[in-house]
């Protein structure tokens, strides 16, 4: 059984419904809304709006991941999220995640009243995030990554998608632990659009049952993504929402614990009307 979660004033009880992540980027060039919530009159705005409409969690980054992003220094990162940290902290008491692949930015996010931090190397970038997560005693999310941003997506060509996505997660589960960390406190993610085609996307929402076998929470991250805007002909990203609530849908349909999404108004109704479906949850 996945171990319920506490966090501030809120449970997670997994398997009983979908939680919603809402993304937060204090960047200004991510790939949908970079520019957009960078200031932090914006972002606590933002914030607000996002838990008025669902929220679970608010995902704070400030290091854009899109394809081909260039990495920031860690003093620029600290100083896009640390004081947006802050800020949402003195207002809200919503569970907060940092989006970040750097233990000394876990550290002050954490103090600055971070909850969850969400690596996208999958503790792979700085060999301290794991020792780090452990003393601090939160929750951190794994994902599977080739290269970095800049490079990932010449990185695609797999023997076996599945299988080697799961021998890494295997691997990174195991080191988290080897440090420290709570196997209940592991959430695991199978990275869509980090060094993966769109087809091979695809692949992953079809057999996301094959990354139940560790037990952990699973976060599934498609929102307006690129392999959704081939699929639509949809070069906007914003312009993606329909075919985002089709990918959440399916992803529900086949496990996901946790969706990390832009449009949190829409992938509410989405999770409410697919939960009822898929978990027998239903307030009719």
């Amino acid at each position: 059984m996945k171990k319920n979660w506490l966090i501030r004033d809120r449970t997670f009880n997994w398997g009983t419904r979908t939680y919603l992540m809402g993304i937060l980027n204090v960047t200004p060039d991510s790939f949908s809304d970079g520019g957009e919530f960078n200031t932090l009159t914006s972002a606590i705005q933002q914030t607000q709006q996002m838990i008025d409409a669902g929220a679970d969690i608010i995902d704070i980054g400030g290091q854009s991941t899109r394809p081909g992003a260039v990495q920031i220094s860690v003093e620029e990162e600290l100083e896009r999220v640390i004081p947006t940290i802050t800020a949402i902290r003195k207002q809200f008491q919503i569970p907060l995640s940092v989006d970040t692949t750097r233990a000394k930015v876990a550290k002050a996010a954490v103090a600055a009243g971070a909850d969850i931090i969400n690596d996208i190397s999958g503790g792979t970038f700085d060999p301290d995030m794991f020792t780090t997560v452990a003393a601090l005693g939160v929750p951190i999310i794994l994902m599977h990554i080739r290269g970095t941003p800049e490079t990932m997506q010449s990185l695609t060509n797999y023997d076996d998608l599945i299988g080697e996505i799961c021998n890494f997660l295997d691997q990174q589960i195991q080191l988290a632990t080897d440090a420290g960390i709570n196997h209940h406190h592991i959430v695991i993610d199978p990275g869509i659009g980090f060094a993966k085609t769109p087809e091979q996307n695809l692949e992953i929402l079809r057999k996301l049952a094959q990354f139940q076998r560790w037990n952990c929470p699973l976060l599934i991250g498609v929102s307006r993504k690129s392999f959704i805007g081939k699929i639509l002909r949809q070069s906007d990203p914003k312009a993606r929402i329909w075919g985002t609530a089709a990918a959440c849908c399916a992803a529900i349909s086949t496990g996901a614990d946790i969706l990390r999404v832009h449009d949190v108004p829409q992938m509410h109704d989405v999770c409410a009307v697919a939960d009822a479906i898929y978990r027998h949850r239903q307030s009719l």
